[in-house]
């Protein structure tokens, strides 16, 4: 009975902030990521067998179970958007079930293997009641992970759309992926990238259908915490995550609450539902993307314990002048394993960077770009606030964007920093988030 009643506590917590609201407000959509942590991958130990190398996916009653646990788990919370990771596509039996039973609750599926026949993928599925499906893209980065992506585009679908006479617009991208896991740091890199080619997509997307400015949401496993490379990249385009903003917490806060128990043994946050509003300050994507390689770039240096002095040297590599050339620059990035391997930047990438540091465009960085660029970034400051519109009151553009009413973890021990020791559904926290739907004045799409 107590594990029951502690199954349902998400649910519970999830549902008592949608039916609390205020009934004159709009009706709330809920979102849930969960990586579900494909068969194939499960480790087990049957009979104290000591073979690391056996699988669930072995053992039928074992999969089997665990599989139809999370479907009772996820159609008892009955989320308005899932977003599913290690969503295991290789075995026909497992995916027919997720297919048949979603299927028969009122989901339309989307489904999206990893390539090069890795067994896994993704799984989108939105409520058919809440949205009409525009249009589904895939993503496939064809990096050394061999990871992918999925676009939604839907429209929602009255009583949830605060619209009612065509006048606003009222549709979501819904973005879901799984980021590669950062064996090594030029891995770090590729996970990096993989984001970079998310936002140009979507970028890309958004102009090739002359899309209004429109609410993002950014679903899955980013295998990488609130003080990695890529959080910070992602805050810099103006994404908040929604866990963090339902609790109030600040992006200082990084050991508030875990999501996962990685395969080494450690607790860490890395399932997000990222949302950007169609009102937040957006920077140009290339000057973000450069300020996060620079941020690995200075991290890299402070990790060899160079000071600013050092580092500046070592730039300048071999010069006896006061200035740091192009060809030293490339040098100090393949020593620091930037460059030099399938997995580094590219030369096109390098050149981009350069350009970037170089302020005056007279081809070498003197001391004073090195510190604004590369040490002490100065070219922009993390900005929270929405846009300004300055237009006269009454004909300002208006669209449709989303507060974060609720956002929920489970197990709840992960929301204390904590792993309980008999949770088996997954090695990861499922996370919902609950959304209202409100109007507001939107920013023009940064081209």
């Amino acid at each position: 009975m107590r594990k029951e009643r502690r199954s349902r506590i998400g649910s519970y917590a999830i549902s008592s902030s949608m039916s609390t609201r205020d009934h004159r407000q709009q009706p709330c959509i809920t979102c849930t990521t969960f990586n579900i942590l494909a068969p194939i991958y499960k480790r087990l130990n049957i009979n104290n067998d000591q073979d690391q190398n056996s699988r669930e996916s072995d053992y039928r009653a074992y999969w089997l179970v665990r599989n139809q646990r999370i479907l009772d788990s996820l159609l008892r919370e009955r989320s308005s958007i899932i977003c599913l990771q290690e969503f295991w596509l290789g075995n026909e039996e497992l995916v027919n079930m997720y297919e048949k039973r979603l299927g028969d609750a009122g989901y339309l599926n989307f489904k999206l293997a990893r390539t090069n026949n890795r067994g896994d993928g993704l799984l989108i599925a939105v409520r058919k009641d809440y949205f009409r499906v525009i249009n589904h893209r895939e993503l496939l980065f064809n990096d050394c992970g061999d990871r992918v992506a999925q676009l939604l585009h839907v429209e929602l679908a009255p009583p949830y759309s605060p619209c009612r006479n065509n006048d606003t617009r009222q549709e979501i991208l819904i973005v879901n992926t799984h980021l590669l896991f950062p064996h090594d740091s030029s891995l770090s890199l590729v996970r990096l990238n993989q984001v970079y080619k998310i936002l140009q997509y979507v970028e890309s997307y958004q102009k090739e259908n002359k899309l209004s400015p429109t609410p993002i949401m950014l679903c899955g496993d980013w295998n990488g915490s609130k003080r990695g490379h890529v959080y910070k990249f992602l805050r810099s385009q103006g994404f908040v995550s929604s866990y963090d903003t339902a609790h109030q917490y600040t992006d200082a806060d990084a050991h508030k609450w875990v999501s996962h128990l990685n395969h080494r043994g450690n607790i860490c946050g890395v399932d997000f539902i990222w949302l950007l509003n169609p009102n937040r300050y957006r920077k140009l994507l290339k000057t973000s993307w450069s300020e996060a390689v620079f941020g690995m770039f200075k991290y890299l240096l402070r990790r060899a314990s160079l000071t600013e002095e050092d580092a500046f040297a070592f730039l300048k590599a071999d010069s006896d002048s006061d200035w740091i050339t192009y060809s030293g620059f490339c040098e100090a990035l393949q020593q620091l394993n930037l460059t030099g391997h399938c997995n580094g930047l590219s030369d096109e990438e390098t050149k981009d960077l350069w350009v970037q540091a170089d302020i005056d465009g007279n081809g070498v960085l003197d001391y004073k770009e090195f510190q604004q660029r590369i040490w002490n970034p100065t070219w922009s400051e993390q900005k929270d606030d929405v846009i300004q519109d300055d237009s006269p009151k009454g004909i300002e553009e208006q669209t449709i964007g989303f507060s974060v009413e609720n956002a929920v973890l489970f197990p709840p021990e992960v929301e204390k920093g904590m792993w309980p020791e008999n949770y088996s559904l997954s090695d990861h926290a499922r996370l919902t988030v609950v959304f209202s739907p409100i109007r507001m004045p939107c920013s023009q799409l940064i081209s």
